[in-house]
């Protein structure tokens, strides 16, 4: 369908980012290049930004943050940056100098302003720039390959002239993620000098990867359509696990098989327009450099391949977990992870299941997906199931109208278009979007609420301190409504609320889990469940590539079982599970 991804033909500049969505398999992909590139004897450096980042695991290696050989590859280094460290001593700079200067709560505000993912973007950029800007680094190596692109919202705030003044420092306007820049205001220069690196096309690719699905291929048009638009146009898109053959007696085999052909017929426009690689879906999991180089050359399975019998691990299943809620009273449910870890899916089933025990239930999701509208129209669907979706475009329109409206008359062109840029974050939508969650749940008080898509522990934390701020000083971040305020002390009592993270059985998705399980701690939120989804493991699948795959999945699965206070498993499906009785049946799996 696509031609393979072959690193010696089609890799031609010094610098490769690699960008896509968590558990696309972006770090197995730059691994496999940089083997492949260095044993073409090309001398190659291999760099890690990734919070999450498995590259030591990929390679078999430890890794610190100074370059260190790759046994068994000759010519291959590598190097793991940790952003969170970064992040939190660039937190530390910018704020110290205000601990005991301002008010406890306005100190709190700004810390938690910067522990969200753009802050660590902006702290790994920063770590890569100062790597990129040492001319010996530089000239030593003939690729240097980056695992985890930054994305275009980054790259746009950083040549903004605003984000360089340190206006954001003691103002209390906008609902800055980000935080003031102005740390790093001596290194400017470098930073603009970067981002002029990476729109070069003679000196820089970006490589964007994709899953053979709907949500992958979307968030990678989306990444795509924003570099353009800052004059990064040098891209390619490779589809990583795309299915050769099936195997026509197994169900599951055939299902998937054409799945993944329908998702790329309707190819987003955006990526229709880049030069579109292919690498194969293999049976064998991607860590140690022999399986690396089995992968481009387009083997599904290893060369020498053995019999491994699937070990049994037994959990129990989604129905366990409605279970728990019945027996704890439960009243708000929220199912957090990833996207594309299939959350939509889980809330839903979730939600049919305790109406099929009777129980009143409200469904909200911020997914446009159809099958909700299937499980709302049906004749059949049980009147106790009310269903709300929220429009997350409409929502942070509202929210951008209402912050700009209360800055606009204090604030220049170059200021205004700061914050504008900032309220392109990630944080910003989460906002926007729980601030209508909350609203749903003020109306709901004789209903159980199922929420799909729930906030994080930070834009917890960030609505809590602003909440805090606004009571210390007359101007603030912006209204807190009255139902944001009554929903986090109930969020916090475990009595009332349940959050279940929703993974699945692979590196990225689990590391990603974890974090996120202890940014909620962080807001004094104990998930109470762990549901792994879509799993090979707990199939039946006689498709031997398929079998490989679910043998790989048991050491994150035990993994899972180690970081989750519950656990749950729930199969991979043939079909997609669309209409209420469909769900219904999926509670059993």
């Amino acid at each position: 369908m696509f031609q393979p991804f072959e690193p010696k033909s089609i890799v031609k500049t010094k610098f490769l980012f690699f960008t896509g969505k968590g558990g696309v398999g972006k770090t197995s992909t730059a691994c496999a290049t940089a083997v492949s590139l260095a044993e073409e004897g090309k001398q190659v450096l291999l760099v890690s930004t990734d919070p999450a980042s498995n590259l030591q695991d990929v390679l078999e290696v430890d890794l610190s943050n100074t370059p260190k050989p790759v046994p068994q590859v000759t010519n291959l280094f590598a190097c793991n940056i940790d952003p969170e460290e970064a992040a939190k001593a660039h937190r530390e700079k910018v704020i110290g100098p205000y601990r005991g200067l301002l008010p406890d709560a306005v100190v709190a505000t700004m810390e938690e302003q910067m522990s969200g993912a753009c802050t660590v973007e902006i702290a790994a950029f920063d770590e890569f720039t100062t790597l990129l800007s040492d001319h010996s680094i530089v000239k030593s190596y003939d690729h240097i390959i980056f695992d985890t692109a930054p994305t275009g919202h980054t790259l746009r705030l950083l040549q903004l002239p605003t984000a360089w003044s340190g206006f954001l420092e003691v103002s209390t306007r906008g609902a800055s993620c980000l935080g003031p820049l102005s740390g790093l205001s001596e290194k400017k220069q470098l930073y603009l000098n970067t981002v002029d690196a990476l729109s070069d096309p003679k000196q820089t690719m970006m490589i964007l990867v994709a899953r053979p699905d709907e949500s992958t291929l979307l968030e990678a048009n989306r990444a795509s359509q924003e570099l353009s638009e800052i004059g990064i146009r040098n891209q390619i898109l490779i589809i990583n696990g795309l299915m050769k053959s099936y195997v026509p007696d197994d169900e599951l085999s055939f299902a998937l098989y054409n799945r993944q052909r329908d998702a790329l017929r309707q190819l987003p426009h955006q990526l229709k327009q880049v030069i579109v690689y292919s690498l194969p879906y293999v049976s064998y999991s991607l860590t140690g450099v022999e399986n690396l180089r089995y992968l481009f050359k387009q083997y599904i399975l290893p060369a020498s391949q053995t019999v491994v019998d699937k070990r049994r691990i037994t959990l129990p299943g989604l129905e366990a977990v409605n279970d728990d809620f019945i027996i704890n009273d439960t009243r708000v449910i929220l199912t957090m992870g990833k996207g594309g870890v299939g959350k939509t899916t889980l809330a839903s089933a979730i939600a049919v299941g305790l109406v099929e025990r009777g129980l009143n239930v409200h469904l909200t999701t911020t997914d446009p997906a159809a099958h909700l509208e299937l499980v709302l129209n049906e004749k059949n669907a049980n009147e106790k199931l009310t269903i709300s979706r929220i429009d997350p475009k409409s929502e942070v329109e509202a929210y951008k109208s209402e912050v700009l409206s209360k800055v606009s008359e204090d604030l220049d062109d170059e200021g205004l278009a700061y914050i504008e840029e900032d309220l392109n974050s990630p944080c910003t939508e989460e906002i926007a979007v729980f601030r209508a969650f909350a609203e749903v749940v003020e109306k709901a008080k004789d209903e159980v609420v199922v929420i799909d898509t729930a906030p994080t522990g930070h834009t917890l934390l960030l609505l809590d301190a602003a909440r805090s701020y606004h009571k210390e000083l007359e101007r603030s971040t912006g209204e807190v409504p009255k139902s944001v305020e009554n929903l986090l002390p109930h969020l916090r009592n475990a009595r009332e609320t349940a959050v279940v993270i929703v993974t699945l059985a692979e590196a990225t998705p689990v590391l990603e889990a974890s974090r996120l399980q202890d940014d909620l701690k962080r807001a004094n939120i104990a998930p109470q469940w762990w549901v792994i989804n879509q799993s090979l493991h707990a199939t039946n699948t006689s498709d031997p590539v398929l079998n490989g795959r679910a043998i790989a999945e048991e050491q994150w699965i035990e993994k899972v079982t180690r970081l989750a206070h519950k656990c749950a498993i729930v199969p991979l499906q043939s079909e997609s599970v669309t209409g209420y009785e469909k769900l219904k049946n999926y509670t059993h799996q």
